[in-house]
């Protein structure tokens, strides 16, 4: 069989939109984490991290030997560039460790990340626009050490990219997760509907909603698109999702496998982490394992929220078959209990996990245990306890800490769950 550990090992990068969020992905395999703290990233409608968070992640990421990226996406106004100098200068002077590199797309941001804090790492974002390689050229004679592809680029393009920078140069390129109707996400149409400008962070998706025709000498008269009773979304993508395509991503010369959701849960986080973490190392094993497990790794990722998925443009230009016309939903086949904070053994009770309850389940239900090492195991709740250890059948309050004993659905036996593995259920 052929050997591929001489392949060059991509990094796996998982967004964070919290600090449990954090903690689940370097858990569940991530080489990187990217996060937005409290200004100047793209998710402003995100949990995002104060300084003090931001401080305990990095610390946390840095102890499993997994790096964070903290993103200045936006495209600044003038009002944005006093305080984007202070908030470089905030994580430059982070301590006891500071973040290892910058997201950023504006030029402008990028000159005064270079004043403020000259020793630092800056990757150009996918916002930048960056579709050929003469800007590749540019961004690494500027100092930046990472570009971040335009989704609209193929491997083919990729790959003549690569052979045009230096080998030093990092390829950073979105492997799964959203798409945006919008060339390289600059998008008006929020801004334009809602006033709520998408290139700050503010962004309302009208590309999800449903539209409709209007003829101008009628206004106020709509003309429905049917594609079924439901409407036609014509903005809507199908999510990207490269899983069965780890070679061809590897072979093109990619440094960085990205995966967009820097708004996601920690179920969906886990969830994707851990099937690319398994897909990539398969492979760098042996390229005949990784082909034996695709039916796993197809089936773990559509375990997580998802909208049909498709393969962008990594092989051509997108077809019509690429978009959704009938439906803005997404497709959740489980549903987030709650991860394990910590693990108490109790000798009446047994091993009890302790979670934050996120959505509801009761006493008898049938449950998984997500391991981050691959496995699932089928448990039946056995019993549950309140934060005072007072029994209870259910939790009616969401956020409410629990202490959940479980028993193995096929041996009946305690199943002791460990902490950072998460509790979800079939939906």
């Amino acid at each position: 069989m052929e050997q591929t550990t001489d392949r060059r090992r991509p990094e796996l990068l998982i967004p964070a939109s919290s600090l449990e969020v954090l903690k689940t992905a370097v858990t569940f395999g991530a080489d990187a984490v990217y996060i937005g703290g409290e200004a100047f990233g793209l998710r402003a409608k995100a949990k995002n991290f104060s300084r003090e968070e931001m401080a305990e992640g990095i610390a946390f990421a840095h102890a499993h030997g997994v790096k964070v990226y903290v993103t200045a996406n936006i495209l600044a106004h003038n009002d944005d560039l006093a305080g984007a100098a202070n908030y470089f200068a905030e994580l430059r002077d982070m301590r006891p460790e500071q973040p290892d590199a910058l997201i950023i797309s504006d030029p402008g941001m990028f000159s005064i990340a270079k004043e403020v804090w000259p020793e630092a790492e800056i990757h150009i974002s996918t916002q930048a626009n960056n579709t050929n390689y003469r800007t590749y050229q540019f961004w690494w004679q500027m100092g930046a050490k990472r570009v971040v592809s335009a989704r609209e680029l193929s491997l083919a393009e990729l790959k003549e990219i690569r052979a045009h920078i230096p080998a030093e140069m990092e390829i950073e390129s979105f492997v799964h997760g959203a798409m945006c109707i919008s060339y390289s996400g600059r998008c008006l149409l929020s801004n334009y509907f809602t006033g709520r400008d998408a290139n700050q962070g503010a962004c309302t998706h009208p590309c999800r909603w449903k539209y409709a025709v209007m003829e101008e000498s009628r206004p106020g008269e709509y003309l429905p698109v049917y594609e079924n009773d439901r409407g036609t979304f014509i903005f809507n993508s199908k999510d990207l999702c490269m899983i069965e395509y780890i070679p061809e991503l590897i072979e093109a010369g990619i440094d960085s496998l990205k995966i967009e959701g820097r708004m996601k849960t920690a179920l969906y986080v886990a969830t994707v982490a851990r099937t690319y973490r398994r897909a990539i190392d398969d492979y760098l094993e042996n390229e005949n394992l990784y082909r034996e497990h695709m039916a796993w790794y197809k089936e773990e990722i559509a375990k997580c929220t998802y909208r049909q998925f498709t393969t962008g443009f990594y092989f051509g230009k997108p077809s019509a078959e690429t978009q959704i016309y009938d439906s803005n939903t997404y497709v959740s086949e489980y549903v987030y209990l709650g991860i394990v904070e910590e693990v108490q053994e109790d000798d009446a009770r047994g091993p009890l996990a302790q979670i934050t309850q996120r959505n509801k389940f009761c006493v008898g239900d049938a449950i998984e245990i997500m391991q981050p090492d691959g496995r699932n195991v089928a448990v039946i709740v056995d019993a549950l306890y309140d934060a005072d250890m007072q029994p209870v059948e259910s939790a009616p309050h969401p956020q409410q800490k629990l202490y959940v004993a479980l028993v193995n659905r096929d041996t009946g036996a305690r199943e002791a769950a460990r902490q950072y593995d998460l509790l979800r259920v079939k939906a």
